[in-house]
């Protein structure tokens, strides 16, 4: 866009964990504490309709509830990479977060993994949103479980959602009994001086034979453990998660359904839990020293913080010969970031004094901050009609509108050593603001057909139209006086079709040809660049198989697939102007593995791999992008294991005893240049994990251990530069260090 936007990206720190997982038992599914062995069925909502995960013509996952409390779960960051496909690039604490999903990176503002709540989307469709540096993170307390879908969902879950999607599916209310549940919890991390301390609660009340209500709360403290050698402050990342949730359920009669419900979540980070490293160059502020480990040194705090307010209405009709489904969404966002700028701009204050002429040059060197704050609301409207049946032919149809406004202000302040503001710079050394205005139509549908009793095949297309307005406000000292307006419209059309076979009654081969997309919309207004950028689509050509072996105690998944990203949006500079532009290809081609083995009655071992080559393929003769380099964020392996015990222990007491061992190859923090490349290496890493608990009647006892080995691993981050465009130093965020924790659970 300009120096700001110009800024913001150099300054964001969020490369790419990696999106492709090596993933064990935890997964897919879990084991039947019968004597058996024998897997139980998981039932997801991949395809808005529940069904078998082993039935549906998609590579999907699912982390259920029993899953994510095992691993003491806080951010996605704790249970991704125990899924295949799935990497998550962290900004230094949760909700500063970018999803990659087979390869797909986040190169561009735009999502390109879509983010639901149950049957509706939580999360902006526009480029001004910056959606893609803030990916939807809420902290698993009462969800039921979260599905990932790989591979583009275009025609069912429509923009932004190319890479595939990220669903949290919520717990039910219910009027069958009566349920409390309650939880306290302490754990010491690593390099920390306070302790960490969780609470919790919920409630399931039946209000009569056909109303339930559902009600939650939770409060998570994470102690800080990054000091901070500029100014002396110790455990300077301290992070507060609360949140809860309200949800009344009517089951107006044998045919018909009526959910509305609200959802509210709390994240504020003092500061980004992120190292600094390797400074290899003099500035008036350091020097040059080592941080030490899990140290950094900053002029400026690094708060962040979301809020997060969602609503939802949802209808259920039987009607005999079909199945209606009206969805409805109100979601407020508000996010706020402040990133140190004083190596970009603080050093060269007198130089910037003495070109723009300003009364009193040459000032002194300072300090700088770069916020950012952003507000999105958003409301969505999805009506479905699907036939019921066993009849040859099985059909869909609906149609879904959403209405988005997103405020974008992004401001640069300029104090002295002191954080006194500098006069000579006031009222703002930069100052931008994109307001916009996001609108989309979609109408969709698909159907089956039944060839035979093994073998069907399933069609989908989506048409979708989107009118988007933007303003672009600027002016400070070092930025140029504009309000200028831009605007656009785009038409898009998806499709899919999977033909599946089930080979026997436990095993399943499909093929999925599918598209996706990411909206396009009005460019930043200067000269040469183009007044609006395309939607990038995504064609995806998969092959897996589903299977139950050994008489239904083991589970294999695997598919192979290759995507072709075409006219990616990209970030460009004409006449020093940022903005964004359609430059350049890329495939991206892997293979996926998931299974999980029941050894005993008592014993599940699980693993799962993923191999990903994700790759540039060509790219505009005046963008120096080097091809055939692995994309931003995306490991080429990473996987893995899990494994768990239960048995009778204590007097006929329920226990379990487990744990998780996670691999991700380096990632590349950036795309990688020919020229001046600014890309690190981000080193690979591996993680083990342990869990054990023990069932006293309506009481439990957990012990968990996170990062047991205290691996020093960087989930995101990269070169930090000055103003002159020079590498100072590596700023990355660091995996929580190892975290021992003890919990305590009482439900009836």
């Amino acid at each position: 866009m300009n120096s700001v936007s110009s800024l913001s990206r150099r300054m964001t720190i969020g490369v790419s964990s990696s999106a492709f997982a090596l993933l064990m038992s935890a997964t897919n599914v879990k084991a039947a504490e019968a004597q058996s062995g024998v897997i139980d069925e998981i039932v997801v909502t991949a395809q808005k309709r529940s069904e078998s995960v082993q039935d549906v013509p998609v590579s999907v996952s699912a982390f259920a509830e029993e899953q994510l409390t095992r691993v003491h779960a806080t951010q996605l960051q704790d249970y991704a990479a125990y899924m295949p496909g799935i990497n998550i690039t962290n900004g230094g604490s949760p909700g500063q977060t970018s999803i990659t999903l087979r390869g797909i990176a986040p190169v561009g503002p735009g999502s390109v993994v879509g983010t639901y709540v149950d049957d509706t989307p939580l999360g902006a469709s526009n480029n001004y949103a910056r959606a893609t540096g803030f990916a939807l993170d809420l902290m698993p307390y009462d969800i039921e479980r979260v599905e990932v879908l790989r591979g583009p969902q275009g025609t069912l879950y429509g923009a932004g959602s190319m890479g595939g999607l990220l669903k949290y599916v919520l717990k039910e209310p219910s009027a069958d009994a009566l349920e409390f549940r309650a939880g306290v919890e302490g754990s010491d991390v690593s390099g920390a001086d306070d302790l960490g301390w969780g609470a919790r609660a919920g409630v399931n009340v039946p209000l009569g034979d056909t109303v339930a209500l559902r009600a939650s709360y939770f409060q998570q403290n994470t102690p800080g453990y990054i000091d901070n050698l500029y100014t002396g402050k110790q455990d300077m990342n301290e992070l507060e998660q609360s949140g809860g949730r309200l949800a009344l359920k009517w089951q107006i009669n044998e045919n018909a359904s009526l959910k509305i419900g609200g959802m509210w979540q709390r994240l504020d980070s003092d500061n980004n839990g992120s190292m600094a490293l390797g400074l290899t160059s003099v500035d008036p502020y350091r020097g040059t020293r080592s941080f030490g480990d899990l140290g950094t040194s900053i002029p400026n705090e690094e708060p962040f913080s979301k809020d997060v307010d969602y609503y939802s209405a949802t209808l259920n009709w039987g009607l005999g010969w079909g199945e209606f489904v009206s969805a409805t969404s109100y979601s407020k966002t508000h996010t706020s970031q402040t990133q140190d700028a004083s190596i970009t701009f603080g050093a060269f204050f007198p130089i910037y004094s003495v070109l723009l002429e300003l009364p009193g040059a040459p000032f002194d060197p300072g300090l700088a901050k770069f916020n950012i704050t952003l507000d999105h609301e958003k409301w969505t409207q999805e009506f479905r009609l699907a036939s019921s049946g066993e009849g040859a032919i099985q059909w869909r149809i609906g149609a879904f509108y959403t209405e988005e406004d997103s405020k974008n202000e992004q401001i640069v302040d300029a104090t002295d050593f002191n954080h006194v503001l500098i006069p000579g710079f006031l009222p703002y050394f930069a100052f931008a603001a994109l307001p916009s205005e996001y609108k989309e139509l979609a109408l969709f549908g698909d159907v089956t057909f039944k060839i035979s009793d093994s073998f069907d095949v399933i069609t989908g297309v989506r048409l979708a139209r989107n009118d988007q307005k933007f303003r672009q406000i600027s002016g400070g000292v070092v930025l140029e006086t504009a309000n200028e307006p831009g605007e656009s419209d785009e038409d898009v059309f998806t499709y899919a079709v999977s033909p599946r076979w089930h080979v026997t009654d436990d095993t399943m081969v499909y093929a999925r040809v599918a598209t996706g997309y990411r909206p396009g919309g009005p460019n930043t207004i200067a000269l040469n660049l183009p007044r609006s950028v395309d939607a990038d689509e995504l064609t995806n050509y998969e092959l897996g198989i589903k299977s139950l072996l050994m008489e239904g105690r083991a589970l294999v998944n695997a598919a192979v697939f290759y995507m072709d990203w075409q006219d990616i949006q990209q970030t460009r500079s004409f006449a020093g102007v940022s903005g964004l532009d359609n430059a350049g290809d890329a495939k991206s081609k892997g293979i996926e593995l998931e299974s999980l083995f029941s050894v005993t009655a008592g014993l599940q071992l699980g693993l799962n791999l993923s191999y990903t080559d994700a790759t540039l393929k060509s790219t505009p003769p005046d963008l120096p992008n080097k091809l055939d380099e692995q994309l931003p964020g995306v490991p080429e392996f990473s996987g893995a294991i899990t494994a768990n015990y239960a048995f009778t222990a204590f007097g006929g007491h329920e226990a379990n005893i487990g744990g998780g061992w996670r691999y991700v190859d380096e990632r590349w923090s950036q795309v990688v240049m020919t020229e001046e490349n600014r890309a690190y290496a981000l080193p690979a890493y591996d993680v083990l994990d342990l869990n054990a608990d023990v069932r006293f009647d309506s009481l439990t006892v957990r012990l968990f251990v996170k990062n047991l080995t205290d691996e020093r691993a960087f989930t995101g981050g990269g070169v930090t530069t000055d103003g002159a465009d020079e590498p100072v130093r590596l700023d990355l965020a660091v995996l929580q260090p190892r975290t021992v924790g003890l919990s305590i659970d009482f439900q009836f």
